[in-house]
């Protein structure tokens, strides 16, 4: 894989520079890489099978420090991983197995839509801040939609579970944390799921660029969280998913050459 960058250095850049802007936004946020990676590649061209399947190999990568982190300050909530954990991988390996026994071609508008969404909910979520504190009701249902569309649409595990949790009224600080700890597992039963059905040839240029770009970017993105208000970041990201996978959709449809 060193091989490969050192030859292709003008190939990866690209995504390179995708790794290190998601990872900015997602350091900041606690949420986000997936799905801005996901987008960005599939605007460069990139199916969405393989797409997919890089960002979830880089991110197992990332979420496994975060998650060693979080386990070592206390910001996991056991019983809140333990509803979220089963449902999350079960809907994470649908998702992937989904993905990658389809026509990348047919569910390529779909994908660029869900990310949309996505987008406009992140929008709506800056102007709203979350209720009173209170145990949530709804995760398992939570979880396995979550990963499913984490998988399948390339991201969406931290916008969609974080989020909706957050409303309910969970705690931020252990949403967070029991979330991107769960997110460890998903990531890595995801990529093992795209690694059996698209074998190696899948995490090369891509996965290495989203690499290098996340671990330049980790320090800054967590400067930004300190400093800059999250309703303010909230509808910034929703702003650039949606800006980024309208464009997506348009160049799909013919409009922009």
């Amino acid at each position: 894989m060193i091989d490969t960058f050192i030859a292709h250095f003008g190939e990866i850049l690209p995504f390179i520079l995708v790794g290190f802007g998601a990872q900015i936004i997602d350091g900041a946020l606690g949420m986000a890489y997936g799905v801005i990676s996901s987008t960005l590649l599939l605007t460069l061209g990139v199916s969405p099978s393989r797409a997919s399947a890089s960002v979830h190999v880089a991110e197992t990568f990332t979420t496994g420090v975060s998650a060693i982190s979080h386990i070592l300050h206390r910001n996991v909530d056991w019983k809140l991983f333990a509803r979220l954990i089963i449902p999350g991988v079960i809907g994470g390996v649908s998702g992937a197995y989904f993905l990658s026994n389809i026509d990348g071609a047919v569910i390529k508008p779909f994908v660029l839509a869900y990310l949309a969404a996505i987008g406009f909910y992140l929008i709506w979520r800056g102007f709203h801040l979350p209720p009173k504190p209170r145990d949530p009701k709804w995760v398992a249902p939570l979880g396995l939609v979550g990963g499913f569309m984490d998988a399948s649409g390339g991201g969406g595990w931290g916008p969609i579970v974080t989020s909706n949790l957050l409303l309910q009224g969970s705690s931020p600080r252990h949403t967070i944390g029991t979330v991107n700890t769960v997110e460890f597992i998903l990531t890595l039963s995801i990529s093992l799921t795209f690694l059996l059905h698209l074998g190696w040839e899948a995490f090369t240029t891509y996965t290495l660029g989203l690499l290098i770009g996340g671990v330049i970017a980790a320090p800054f993105g967590a400067m930004l969280a300190r400093r800059v208000a999250p309703r303010i970041l909230f509808s910034a990201v929703g702003v650039i998913l949606t800006i980024t996978s309208l464009f997506g959709v348009a160049k799909y449809l013919g409009y922009i050459g």
